[in-house]
């Protein structure tokens, strides 16, 4: 037998060696790609815990208008019988929160510009606390007035400024979702208001208003907390050139650093910080608003159309007389009709939640559409049944049956689609310099659309009839479809300075419909 070549054992053992090496070399790295992806997993983690907070801290402000809505449907009933108020009273005590929340709208543009996105919420809720507690102690109509016009500014500042805040300190791919987080606490608020005056009504007459009234004091407690709780946004930060503060608030929202520098640096560029020449003196006016170019007037024409149609569609008519509508069903009894109030809390509630998981995977657009046609055939269903039971054409029973399935497909269908979307829309499509004050004109254009539709309701519906009246709603709906087919783009998973260039392509394009690959198409051609 023949020795084994010593050469060839060596290089036998070498190349084990060098196997074993490689193998030792690649576990380490897997280990450590694997300890990189568990830290940046958790780093993730903990920013979007953080985001979720501040959404929802900067939403409670929303809990107040959604409140007063609720809880003024059942209280109406109360004061109309302590203090004798007339028709003509009720519509205007139940509407004038609407117009004149536009003052608060019109002055939290600026004012947030001004001393910031969230001190401009705590300026909300404490101008709504001082009217809430007059309303809550009005002797008279004139006095509940007074109340009533400061809570109407409160809320106007606040319904403006919580989308805007929440759109700014948002990644793209939450932003939608996030974003809605003001219209849930509206219907939370609402459905709050409900269940307070289901649960007051047994109460006193001269006492059971007041209290309900009252209780909506309480949100104003976890505002002022969570002021000392939140950042301010990072896009305000860099208006007014706080570059450190921004990056800090940035580091806090996003967990890769490298894209913190990024986002950084496309705000810079936006707000025109880099530019000596465009600083913050280039901020948003309404002149800019009022003569506008065409890119802006498409920005406007969209977010303000859709401000509109989200209240011209009825929505405050159903929410403010639902006890009115549920009356002209066939329910008999306060109580009874309270009861049913509530039911269309939890619906409106529960189909908020719906949109939440659905608007960042689904789209914008796709939901404005479920919502606008679910819409109209739920108000043209609640229009013929109305009619029926008016002319005697269907027993009571089925008739209410169908009356509150209708109220109640109509507000899920509000809630899952244009309630929300509506609010995320007009906080994105603006350019940063403009963002605060057309958050403002759009806000404008809500609540002046709520106030009309509330103030005229009554009298409308002694004209036309109820079961016209939602007749007429239900047209209205069916050219919101249009509306959104035509003029309102997606703008699903983009950040908010790809929307502005989104806009800019469709204004060249000179189409109504914005496609998907738009942004990446521009960013081919640069």
């Amino acid at each position: 037998m023949g020795m084994a070549d010593p050469q060839a054992n060596g290089n036998a053992n070498g190349d084990g060696f060098s196997k074993y090496s490689r193998y030792q070399k690649m576990g380490t790295e897997l280990r450590e790609e694997g300890e990189e992806i568990q830290n940046q997993q958790s780093k993730s983690l903990t920013s979007n815990k953080y985001v979720l907070a501040c959404a929802i801290f900067a939403s409670l402000n929303s809990v107040l208008l959604g409140y007063d809505v609720g809880v003024m449907s059942g209280a109406i009933l109360f004061i109309q019988k302590d203090l004798k108020i007339s028709q003509f009273q009720e519509e205007i005590l139940v509407g004038c929160l609407s117009i004149v929340s536009l003052l608060g709208s019109l002055g939290g543009g600026r004012t947030s510009d001004a001393i910031g996105r969230k001190w401009t919420m705590g300026v909300a809720a404490m101008v709504f606390q001082t009217g809430a507690a007059i309303m809550a102690v009005a002797p008279t109509f004139t006095i509940l007035m007074v109340g009533r016009l400061f809570a109407g500014i409160g809320i106007g500042f606040g319904v403006m400024i919580a989308p805007v805040y929440i759109a700014e300190i948002s990644p793209a791919v939450a932003r939608g979702a996030l974003t809605s987080f003001p219209e849930i606490f509206i219907n939370f608020g609402i459905l709050l208001g409900y269940v307070s005056n289901y649960v007051f009504s047994g109460l006193p007459i001269h006492i059971g208003w007041r209290v309900m009234l009252a209780v909506g004091i309480l949100p104003s407690v976890f505002i002022a907390g969570a002021l000392f709780i939140i950042p301010e946004s990072p896009r305000w930060l860099v208006m007014h050139n706080r570059i450190d503060e921004a990056k800090f608030v940035l580091l806090k929202i996003n967990e890769n650093e490298s894209e913190v520098e990024e986002r950084l640096a496309e705000i810079e560029e936006a707000a025109g910080t880099k530019n000596p020449d465009k600083k913050y003196e280039d901020k948003a006016t309404w002149y800019e608003l009022l003569r506008p170019s065409p890119i802006i007037r498409r920005m406007i024409i969209t977010g303000l159309g859709i401000q509109c149609f989200q209240q011209i569609t009825g929505i405050d008519a159903l929410v403010y007389y639902s006890p009115t509508v549920f009356k002209k069903a066939g329910i008999e009894g306060d109580e009874a009709v309270l009861a049913a109030t509530v039911a269309v809390g939890f619906t409106k509630t529960i189909f908020i939640l719906v949109a939440i998981f659905l608007i960042d995977r689904a789209g914008r657009k796709p939901l404005l559409y479920v919502s606008t046609i679910g819409m109209t055939v739920c108000l043209f269903g609640l229009a013929i049944t109305l009619a029926l039971l008016s002319h005697g054409l269907s027993s009571k029973e089925f008739g209410i049956g169908l009356a509150i399935l209708m109220v109640c497909g109509n507000v899920a269908f509000f809630s899952v689609g244009i309630g929300p979307v509506c609010w995320v829309l007009t906080s994105e499509i603006f350019p940063m310099r403009l963002r605060a004050q057309a958050a403002a004109l759009g806000a404008v254009g809500n609540r002046v659309s709520s106030g009309l539709i509330a103030m005229s309701f009554l009298s409308v519906s002694e004209a036309i009839s109820v079961a016209g009246t939602f007749c007429l709603f239900g047209f209205i709906s069916a050219l919101a479809v249009a509306f959104v087919y035509f003029l309102v783009p997606e703008t699903k998973g983009k950040s908010l300075e790809e929307i502005e260039m989104l806009f800019q392509d469709a204004s060249d394009s000179q189409s109504g419909e914005v496609e998907m690959g738009d942004v990446e198409r521009l960013v081919q051609k640069e």
